[in-house]
């Protein structure tokens, strides 16, 4: 008996240990900020909002690409990789267009994605960047608090638009032909 007593004694001593650790960060959250289910959870916020807009949204498999999404605008398909914020730093919402490389970090470029689509959490805005904006300066520093428009990315706020297909582009053939080559098949092209 006293073994038993003592193990839960110690289960309760460690329970209560743990849950005075645990500081919720949000109202009404109580778990510890988990970085990796907040991108996730901003990546549902994306295809949900995209969809809605009418785009065509993809997933690729797995996570080794470095962009999260693709989307389909009926003209052309966009890569985009999604960033969120959920608090201020300096009286900015900030995140950075960069990848972890080994022990290092890289800046996107458009080798790697066309848009750079940055969601700050707390006020469910969105800020659609192409990735030629993100690479010289790649500190993103977001104030949609603050009334100046001058600040540097704010043309970019819920700019939307930008991933329409351009007004002269030409529609895509009818019926065009599409080849799909699967790994196993002998006829596949070499890379």
């Amino acid at each position: 008996m006293s073994n038993r007593r003592s193990s839960s004694r110690t289960k309760t001593k460690l329970a209560s240990q743990y849950s005075l650790q645990r500081k919720p960060t949000l109202p009404g959250l109580t778990r510890p900020r988990n970085t990796k289910r907040t991108g996730e959870r901003s990546e549902a916020a994306f295809l949900n909002k995209a969809s809605s807009l009418g785009f065509g949204v993809a997933k690729p498999w797995g996570d080794s690409e470095r962009y999260d999404f693709i989307l389909d605008n009926g003209r052309q398909l966009i890569r985009v990789q999604t960033k969120a914020t959920n608090s201020l730093r300096a009286r900015a919402y900030e995140t950075r267009a960069t990848y972890t490389t080994g022990k290092g970090r890289a800046v996107y470029t458009r080798r790697d994605i066309d848009f750079l689509v940055a969601h700050i959490i707390p006020l469910n805005l969105w800020y659609i960047l192409p990735v030629e904006v993100c690479t010289p300066a790649p500190m993103l520093r977001f104030y949609p608090h603050r009334k100046a428009k001058q600040m540097r990315l704010e043309a970019y706020r819920e700019a939307w638009h930008l991933l329409d297909p351009p007004a002269n582009a030409p529609p895509p053939p009818p019926n065009s032909p599409v080849s799909i080559y699967a790994s196993a098949d002998p006829d596949y092209p070499e890379m």
